[in-house]
């Protein structure tokens, strides 16, 4: 039987296994999504209210096979019609990173085409492209998961500045520390959002921080503590009008900066990246504010807020079209930063046009 998709198109990998999500990925040389696997251990981890680091990396291990075969198949592809793998290094789990670079590392040798390796938090931000292709900077980027609540200012994509961001809990780790404290199951965005649903979100009045202040960086543990002490001060209060309330306080925090940032840059385009964009209250809010002020609010689809191989392989991508070199020597990081990898990028890109420059002329 003839392969469907054996023509002239180039195929792109990408593989996503930074935390607690396995995650596949195929792509075509226009962008699309061919297949997009995804296997969640939430069921392993939700009994320690938390990711295990060991469990994660095992998990990683034992299904990463299937998963690329299963991509490769659902893409009708062959391994011979890849063109390049991308992987995220970091930041995520050492242990889990490890899983996922070995793997994209040995298909990229074995294949003879470049590995090129992604940052997570870029990846993040590239699920936008998923959702809207003819995406442009620049825009202010609220980049907001269970590790990381950061605004930064994308003013071309190899050109991103970081303008503030948490001075303690993400917003994410608010969520999933909240619910701890509401007796709700991990993970606690999904769980206080779903909660909420029956609450009443005016029925707390639970402190701001910094939203008065002019500065674009966020502060959650006070947040936090205020629903520790309101509980254990009225331990019968409906769990369901707490959640409302905590869920409010936390989205009107990530409003108010967020385009307070979009205010002070005067960038009139949001784009929102991470787990916790998925939101159903972040996203009313801030589709109502940009309509009001004149702005646009951009969101990938609810799917591909949380970890994929989607937003690994468009990012990848992205960098091949621009440049990017087989880099079989690059190590895991599990703290790597945007700065890092925008630094590394411009450093390897100088490197190359000071060896281009080298070349004699013919």
């Amino acid at each position: 039987m003839p392969n469907p998709r054996a023509d002239a198109r180039k195929y792109f990998l990408g593989i996503e296994t930074s935390c607690d999500d396995t995650g596949v990925a195929v792509l075509d040389d226009s962008g699309k999504v061919l297949a997009n696997e995804l296997l969640s251990q939430i069921d392993f981890h939700q009994v320690f209210n938390g990711v295990v680091p060991e469990i994660a990396s095992r998990k990683h291990f034992e299904t990463i096979h299937t998963l690329l075969d299963r991509a490769l198949r659902r893409a009708h592809i062959t391994w011979k019609d890849l063109e390049g793998v991308a992987c995220t290094i970091g930041p995520g789990l050492v242990g889990s990173l490890l899983v996922g670079v070995c793997t994209g590392k040995a298909i990229a040798a074995a294949l003879k085409i470049p590995f090129i390796p992604v940052n997570h938090l870029i990846g993040h931000i590239y699920a936008n492209f998923l959702t809207n292709p003819d995406l442009k900077p620049p825009f202010i980027i609220l980049l907001v998961s269970g590790g990381h609540t950061d605004l930064y200012a994308m003013i071309a994509p190899e050109e991103i500045r970081y303008l503030g961001g948490t001075l303690d809990d993400a917003a994410g780790e608010a969520f999933d520390k909240g619910a701890r404290i509401l007796g709700l199951p991990y993970p606690g965005g999904p769980s206080i959002s779903k909660a909420a649903e029956e609450g009443n979100p005016l029925a707390i009045r639970f402190p701001r921080p910094l939203k008065k202040e002019d500065s674009l960086d966020f502060s959650f543990s006070g947040l936090k503590t205020a629903l520790l002490y309101y509980m254990k001060k009225h331990p019968d209060f409906p769990v369901s009008d707490a959640a409302a309330s905590y869920q409010e306080a936390i989205t009107d925090i990530l409003i108010e900066k967020t385009f307070l940032a979009g205010r002070q840059t005067g960038f009139r385009k949001i784009v929102f990246a991470g787990g916790v964009s998925a939101n159903r209250v972040l996203r009313k809010k801030a589709t109502e504010r940009a309509s009001q002020w004149g702005y646009t609010a951009h969101f990938p689809n609810v799917e591909d807020c949380t970890d994929n191989a989607a937003m690994i392989a468009r990012a990848g991508w992205h960098s091949l079209l621009n440049g990017a070199v087989h880099q079989p020597n690059v190590t895991v990081d599990s703290s790597l930063t945007i700065e890092k990898t925008l630094a590394t990028m411009k450093d390897s890109t100088a490197a190359k046009t000071q060896e281009n420059d080298k070349r004699p002329v013919r």
